[in-house]
């Protein structure tokens, strides 16, 4: 089971930037892990696009924006995954010169089953190493979700 250390001496800025080490390259690594195990039969950038889909349909801008993938790349993703009947794009109601892209219900089923393929590795990996696995990984979304919102508005 993984302990976390003392924090470190010095100011809040030397203690966070003690802490951040790593993050990133552990960020990374877990990313690919879990894109691993969910076997998506997509490329990552087909993957990204279709989990920012989930919630809502979206525009290229706002989706280049959330992937962090430049406008022609998600429009050529955007493309294939439509081919594969994964997502829908229509004409804008309020702006019939823009498109929006939405899932289908092949593009819902996909990700729903990476998802479970994904929360089954994790739970594989987490046994014997922590006590209750549902809120390791809980608590582990909800601090990366705290670092990103943070980081967004930064962006922003």
């Amino acid at each position: 089971m993984h302990h976390p250390s003392a924090p470190p001496a010095g100011t809040g800025q030397e203690r966070v930037q003690a802490a951040a080490t790593g993050l990133l390259s552990r960020i990374a690594a877990l990313s690919r892990a879990l894109f691993r195990a969910g076997e998506f039969g997509l490329t990552r950038s087909e993957a990204s696009v279709l989990d920012a889909l989930e919630h809502e349909p979206l525009r290229v801008t706002a989706l280049a924006a959330r992937t962090g993938t430049a406008q022609p790349r998600v429009t050529v993703v955007l493309h294939q995954l439509e081919e594969r009947n994964l997502v829908t794009r229509v004409r804008c109601a309020e702006d019939r010169r823009a498109v929006e892209s939405s899932l289908t219900p092949d593009g819902r089923r996909l990700l729903a089953q990476a998802r479970q393929r994904m929360a089954a590795a994790l739970l594989e990996a987490l046994q014997g190493r922590v006590e209750d696995s549902e809120r390791a990984v809980g608590a582990a979304r909800d601090a990366l979700t705290v670092l990103a919102d943070a980081m967004d508005q930064e962006v922003s």
